[in-house]
């Protein structure tokens, strides 16, 4: 074998090596979809942003190595975690319009709360009255059908249905965050807490 063509193929040997090491990892944007999240909450119960928080919702999504000098063509991008598809605002417009007419008071009561899946739970129904409990069983029920729903489309919208279990794990968390003073949670225990 020639001088020459080892060469040859020793570079395309070397080039295949360097491209079979190339690999584009795309991570759950966890920043983004806590934005996401707290602008979906926000539209559902109301605003609870402070006023210098930012409102972008795009974080990088691609991780990148030594590679990224030798294939530029390999460069960021930004996902972006989108809650504004016809399907997705039906939920919300859902959810915004049963938590306002009859969950609000509810929470306020602290006859319901939020429970560490993001959904809502019913904490201790004999601060209901006997003809308000039906209303209250049937809005939680509804509610939690739209979030299970709400859940499983932002992942799909976005492209990730593999996400849906971690969109759910920030909107748990999200979900408590943004609470009013005084409604409850439920921790990992099982416990309700008051926030």
């Amino acid at each position: 074998m020639s001088k020459t063509r080892l060469n040859q193929l020793s570079l395309m040997g070397i080039v295949a090596l360097v491209t079979a090491c190339v690999t584009i990892n795309v991570y759950f944007p966890e920043a983004a979809a806590e934005k996401a999240a707290d602008q979906f909450i926000d539209n559902v119960i109301g605003s609870t942003m402070v006023p210098d928080e930012q409102t972008s919702i795009q974080q990088p999504a691609i991780r990148f190595s030594l590679i990224d000098l030798i294939f530029p063509a390999a460069h960021a991008q930004s996902v972006n975690i989108d809650i504004n598809t016809p399907e997705i605002v039906a939920i919300q417009n859902r959810m915004s319009q049963r938590f306002s007419s009859e969950l609000a008071g509810f929470f306020d009561q602290g006859a319901i709360g939020y429970d560490e899946d993001a959904m809502i739970a019913i904490r201790d129904l004999s601060v209901v009255g006997l003809k308000d409990r039906n209303t209250l069983k049937a809005a939680v029920s509804a509610d939690n059908a739209d979030r299970k729903a709400v859940y499983r489309e932002i992942a799909v919208a976005n492209g990730h249905p593999e996400w849906e279990d971690q969109i759910r794990q920030i909107f748990a968390e999200r979900w408590i965050s943004r609470a009013k003073s005084g409604w409850y949670y439920q921790t990992s225990n099982g416990s309700w807490t008051e926030k």
